[in-house]
């Protein structure tokens, strides 16, 4: 039978990855959205997105089929999950949604190669050339300038970056991402709730932000996450990495569209050296490790 991570995808990997890379980018919209109105704060939004991608998370599980094994509680991925869901909630104050996904999942893939460089993965001279292209461009867009991004707003997207690629790390080999990835949105709702505690005295929220929330919770996180699965399952690891680059620009389009955000001269020489710089070195890194 021939196999779609091997070969060219088919059709239908093609569409669910199309969709997942939507979801995500509409977290960004969806959160920037919501705080840009003031219809909500930042840490009632990430409590109401992670339990209510917990919820959804947890009713899939108990209902589909297939069943595996669902591992031991990772209470570290948790605690990456969360950090990623309130930096990223608090970084959306102040940055626009294209800005903030860029910084986002480029901060996102530094780790992850960063890691692969300790543990032992051999770069040649274009890979190479490649992460110093993507770490210029980083350090081009959060710069001192008129368009420079708000420093703090891009500090907190960088955090947020670090700790989601931490988190993509903790779940490589797991048996069942799915029940794994619902069992780290159950842990993190405590952790939520003691941020929104915290921050009790600054809470508020109309019915459009509890809805904007929920909404980033449970159709572009939890159904989000389950179709990425779907979607993982037909695809090779280099296009999976590769893929998830689009969604920076996805979310800057859809920031023009839907916030009246503008896609500045800095935004797109940033985006062109980061996504370039990452994508040279998904093509052409070796994964042999060093003896």
């Amino acid at each position: 039978m021939h196999n779609a991570r091997n070969g060219r995808p088919t059709l239908q990997a093609i569409v669910l990855t199309a969709v997942a890379m939507l979801a995500f980018a509409a977290n960004s919209l969806l959160c920037r959205l919501a705080l840009q109105q003031r219809g909500i704060d930042p840490a009632s939004f990430a409590s109401i997105r992670l339990v209510s991608g917990a919820i959804t998370l947890a009713v899939i599980v108990r209902f589909r089929e297939a069943r595996l094994s669902p591992g031991h509680a990772d209470w570290l991925a948790a605690t990456m999950l969360f950090a990623y869901v309130a930096f990223f909630s608090f970084a959306y104050l102040t940055l626009p949604a294209g800005t903030g996904a860029l910084i986002l999942f480029g901060a996102v893939q530094l780790t992850m190669l960063i890691v692969g460089l300790r543990s032992g993965e051999m770069f040649g001279p274009i890979a190479w050339l490649g992460l110093a292209l993507a770490v210029a461009g980083l350090v081009y867009l959060v710069s001192p300038g008129v368009a420079a991004p708000p420093p703090l707003g891009a500090a907190l997207m960088a955090i947020a970056g670090v700790a989601w690629g931490v988190y993509s790390l903790r779940g490589r080999g797991v048996a069942d991402p799915l029940a794994a990835t619902a069992g780290n949105f159950t842990r993190a709702v405590p952790l939520a709730l003691l941020l929104s505690l915290l921050f009790v005295a600054h809470a508020y929220a109309d019915a459009a932000g509890v809805a904007l929330a929920i909404t980033s919770g449970t159709l572009t996180s939890g159904i989000g996450y389950v179709i990425w699965y779907a979607a993982l399952s037909k695809l090779s690891a280099m296009r999976a990495a590769t893929v998830q680059l689009s969604v920076p620009l996805i979310a800057a389009f859809g920031g023009v569209a839907f916030l009246s955000e503008a896609i500045t001269p800095r935004l797109v020489a940033a985006s062109v050296a980061i996504l370039g710089g990452i994508a040279l070195v998904l093509t052409s890194r070796s994964q042999k490790p060093r003896p």
